[in-house]
């Protein structure tokens, strides 16, 4: 490990010895792979961990999960690719992910996706605790489809493009099984009134925040864009608008 990373650690050692209480966020310019195991080891009142996706490991996960360390509260992966083809994502397993949640039921599982689309292979294959996602590039349909087939704790959605296929069948899904939802933020995403009034009837008045661009509802024979701000503020309990484009 490197001198800055064992100064941290040191740190750490020392706001130990003052309280587990103590509020600590650790950020992965701070230390190497290794360095970031050693914090989960050593800092057991770390309550929040923010870090990028090539530092997660199962080890990680496990270590944050023993009896001695405390609930995590907040963890926010960050999963970035800037060279596609050329950058390998590995997978966590699930019992990784098992232990993790069994030990911190409560924690706020923030992730950041900054992908492109043939890179997402490794993610949502089997269900994992993601509380909240965002999704900066364009997914596929696929993708989507995973996501609420395998994060039942989800409770906040934004994604930014998913090309020029609506998302119909993927919206119902997510509202099906996604039952924490509460906020969503659709960009460049297609998708039918009837389909969008459809999953805002399933969520209903849980949806604190709601985002979509007028331009990417698609009228069908039940609605018309005038007809769905009437449907969707009945269901929501409040009056709402699509968002409209800028026209500078």
């Amino acid at each position: 490990m490197d001198r800055i990373g064992n100064r941290f650690l040191n740190v750490c050692d020392f706001l130990l010895v003052q309280s587990v209480q103590v509020d600590f966020k650790l950020y992965s310019s701070v230390v190497m792979k290794r360095g970031v195991l050693c914090v989960a080891d050593r800092c057991h009142g770390l309550r929040e961990l923010a870090l990028n996706y090539h530092l997660l490991s199962d080890e990680l996960l496990l270590a944050l999960s023993s009896e001695k360390h405390v609930r995590l509260e907040h963890l926010r992966i960050d999963v970035v690719s800037e060279n596609p083809g050329q950058t390998h994502f590995h997978a966590i397993q699930k019992s990784s992910w098992d232990a993790f949640i069994r030990h911190s039921p409560k924690v706020n599982l923030v992730m950041y996706f900054f992908l492109y689309e043939e890179e997402f292979d490794p993610f949502f294959r089997y269900e994992i605790p993601a509380t909240h996602l965002y999704f900066g590039r364009s997914v596929s349909k696929d993708v989507l489809g995973r996501v609420g087939m395998t994060c039942p704790r989800l409770v906040e959605l934004v994604v930014c493009a998913n090309g020029l296929r609506p998302l119909d069948e993927e919206l119902i899904r997510i509202a099906e099984r996604c039952k924490n939802l509460s906020a969503i933020g659709l960009g460049e995403c297609e998708v039918s009134c009837s389909a969008f009034v459809e999953f805002v009837k399933m969520c209903g008045g849980r949806l604190s925040q709601l985002s979509i661009m007028e331009e990417v509802l698609i009228p069908d024979q039940k609605y018309s864009l005038e007809q769905i701000h009437w449907e969707v503020s009945k269901h929501l309990g409040r009056v709402w608008f699509p968002d409209m484009m800028p026209t500078w």
